[in-house]
């Protein structure tokens, strides 16, 4: 918020979006957002993006979906879901986690302090297991997470943030 209006704030290359994908390079160099996004085409099987489908699944609920990623989708202790990057086993809320820590890190560069605490969103349909693995997710980037709500209701809070009744 600036005064009493409220900012989307830009990314490190200027935009107001930030596509919820990350590369893992040959060179052991880690990409999110759009530069992982430009570099996909090339690298398909270690650009990991729709990583959200498998978040908070069980392996045997998600088969069909792992058939349609380029990346390679393994089936992990517990009947969980792992995404295989060179031998590397990621969870599903470690892959989301460093999408999250670029968001950390542009709020921080713009407000030029820490960021520690935020309220995440999440669609309508998220079941409870999915709910708490977004919540996981953001921990592990860092940060306390308060409260996980629909998109639906941050969007309608948004619309009501400038009115006066």
């Amino acid at each position: 918020m600036e005064g009493n209006e409220p900012v989307v704030i830009a990314n490190d290359e200027g935009r107001r979006t930030t596509p919820s994908i990350v590369a893992f390079l040959k060179n052991g160099e880690r990409k999110v957002g759009d530069p992982a996004k430009r570099q996909a085409i090339t690298n398909p099987h270690n650009t990991i993006m729709s990583v959200k489908r498998f978040m908070g699944h069980k392996w045997n609920e998600v088969t069909e979906d792992v058939n349609h990623s380029s990346y390679k989708v393994v089936k992990g202790d517990n009947d969980t879901v792992r995404i295989d990057i060179d031998g590397r086993m990621y969870t599903p809320q470690e892959i989301s986690a460093m999408v999250l820590q670029k968001m950390k890190k542009t709020a921080e560069d713009y407000l030029g302090q820490e960021v520690t605490e935020a309220v995440m969103t999440v669609p309508a349909y998220f079941n409870d297991a999915q709910r708490q693995a977004t919540k996981e997710a953001g921990e592990i980037a860092g940060l306390n997470v308060r409260r996980i709500i629909n998109e639906p209701t941050a969007a309608a809070l948004a619309y009501g943030l400038d009115k006066k009744n």
